[in-house]
């Protein structure tokens, strides 16, 4: 499910493994803070969630009788859309306060797992609220319909927005940014949680205050830890997943190596393991050698380096702690990292990481949308057969069984992230057009006429360029983009700095290696 919401929902900029339920929140409070160089867990918030001592409901999630959030809260406008359901601003009618309301439809509920899945996200934002720096949780109300979570409102944005738009950074900023991501760590294993699924995207501000608290959201993966259990499914976001979950053997050591993914990125603007494939990424990830050697390396200290060396270690047994990263001499408060300017060209690549991947997925669904009926021959009737329930959605599990009839070869995390980048709505199933975007092999896909069809698309005077303009009407058509994702996507395709894209443009941004979608067959 999910911590604080920004004004737009994250695009899914990277391959993710698994399907997490993706909710939001926010409203600024004040937290205890410590005299320690980090923040110490409150003893004082609840450890667990409270014991109900009354016969639990049959037939509801939560084990309690139904109670309608609108008693509570007024409902407002959408925020975003996520997996499971939609984000809604909300104000709590005794105080007049504002909150972030996640409205989790149970027709997306389907299966036994996903129900324990919101029941155990809802029991870890409750045993973790009152932490600082994790979305603080007001309450869950369980409908005949819906599950509402109401939770903090996170007004800040997302976390590299932020960094972005300020134009200036520096190592201090990065370590500054990386304590509070690492005190989320800290927390989360001192209150026997396990995350999983550390990413940017996952840590947003509480507010549009330059000295605004970050946020941890997104427990959709988290579990509790049990000592002595080793775990073995494989979850989190290709980027930032540890070898030892690829080996299928692990602990809540992963989770420092995910912060260690981050804070590689927060310096140079790049993953450290990076491929055109997941399959590529999976084998650097294995390999694990981290490239210090490019730019901005050479000018970035050698403390630095020996921090992300240490948290990027194979070994989880010899990975260092999130308390020792706290106390490492370039991390900790009043610590030797420089407050010199970083090579303004991270920045640049921070940019281009985001926001690529949206306008890419938008045009070949457009592609899709007007293939020809010999093109997609023998695909609808895939799509009928794995479309048990006749919705006209396929929802994972069907995909699963589906594939597995057809004696495909794709493992489970395969699936799941087949699952994810061919779910462009977000909507947590998968359209008709949907899959045969993902089917479709990318050749095909990206023929010159295909090109040329979506590119018109998008140009809707036909005057040869697509404006802002017309980029912002067809991403709104499609509830995809916002104003910042808009003009990021702009500045990174147009290369000739013209204010638009033309179909040479266009046409290289489709072809690039970056992030490519993988296919069924």
């Amino acid at each position: 499910m999910g911590g604080c919401i920004s004004k737009r929902e994250s695009e899914p900029q990277q391959r993710h493994i698994a399907v997490s339920a993706r909710h939001n929140h926010n409203h600024n409070h004040n937290h205890n803070r410590s005299k320690s160089p980090y923040q110490q867990p409150n003893k004082h918030a609840p450890r667990s969630p409270t014991p109900n001592v009354q016969r639990p409901v049959i037939n509801t999630i939560l084990g309690r009788k139904f109670e309608d959030v609108r008693k509570s809260y007024t409902i407002g406008k959408e925020l975003g859309r996520g997996q499971f359901g939609v984000t809604y601003l909300c104000t709590e009618n005794s105080t007049g306060l504002k909150y972030a309301c996640k409205s989790i439809s149970k027709t997306k509920l389907v299966s036994k797992a996903d129900k324990e899945d919101i029941k155990r996200e809802i029991q870890i934002m409750q045993h973790m609220s009152g932490q600082s720096n994790i979305v603080e949780f007001k309450g869950a109300y369980e409908g005949k319909n819906s599950v509402n979570v109401v939770m903090e409102l996170c007004a800040g944005g997302e976390l590299f927005d932020r960094i972005i738009a300020k134009g200036k950074y520096s190592e201090r900023a990065a370590a500054s940014i990386c304590r509070q991501i690492v005190n989320v760590v800290h927390i989360c294993h001192f209150m026997g949680v396990m995350h999983r699924d550390l990413k940017p995207e996952n840590f947003l501000l509480s507010s549009k205050d330059d000295n605004a608290t970050i946020k941890a959201t997104d427990f959709g993966l988290s579990v509790f830890i049990e000592e002595g259990k080793v775990l073995r499914d494989v979850v989190g976001s290709a980027y930032y997943v540890a070898p030892e979950v690829l080996r299928r053997k692990y602990g809540k050591e992963i989770d420092i190596w995910s912060a260690g993914v981050i804070l590689y990125i927060l310096l140079c603007g790049v993953p450290p393991f990076w491929a055109e494939t997941e399959k590529g990424i999976f084998d650097a990830i294995l390999v694990g050698h981290i490239d210090f050697e490019s730019r901005p390396w050479p000018s970035i200290s050698n403390s630095a380096k020996d921090l992300i060396t240490k948290m990027l270690t194979q070994d989880p047994k010899k990975r260092i702690t999130a308390s020792q990263v706290l106390e490492h001499p370039w991390l900790k408060e009043g610590g030797n990292a420089s407050d010199k300017p970083i090579d303004s060209a991270v920045l640049s690549r921070m940019k281009q990481f985001r926001a690529m991947n949206k306008l890419k997925k938008l045009a070949l669904k457009v592609i899709a949308e007007n293939l020809s009926s010999e093109e997609i021959q023998g695909l609808k009737a895939m799509f009928t057969n794995m479309d048990t329930d006749k919705s006209g959605t396929i929802t994972y599990e069907e995909l699963r069984a589906g594939l597995q009839r057809l004696g495909s070869t794709l493992t489970e995390a395969e699936v799941r992230q087949l699952m994810e980048a061919a779910d462009v709505d977000g909507n947590g199933s998968i359209d008709y057009i949907e899959f045969i975007t993902a089917t479709m092999h990318r050749h095909r896909l990206e023929r010159d006429e295909h090109l040329y069809m979506a590119f018109q698309y998008f140009d809707k005077d036909n005057s040869g360029f697509i404006t802002r303009d017309e980029l912002e009407t067809a991403m709104k058509e499609y509830d995809m983009g916002d104003e910042d994702t808009i003009r990021e996507i702009i500045s990174e395709v147009d290369t000739d700095n013209d204010g638009r894209i033309n179909y040479e443009e266009f046409c290289a941004m489709m072809r690039s290696g970056v992030q490519q979608q993988v296919t069924l067959f």
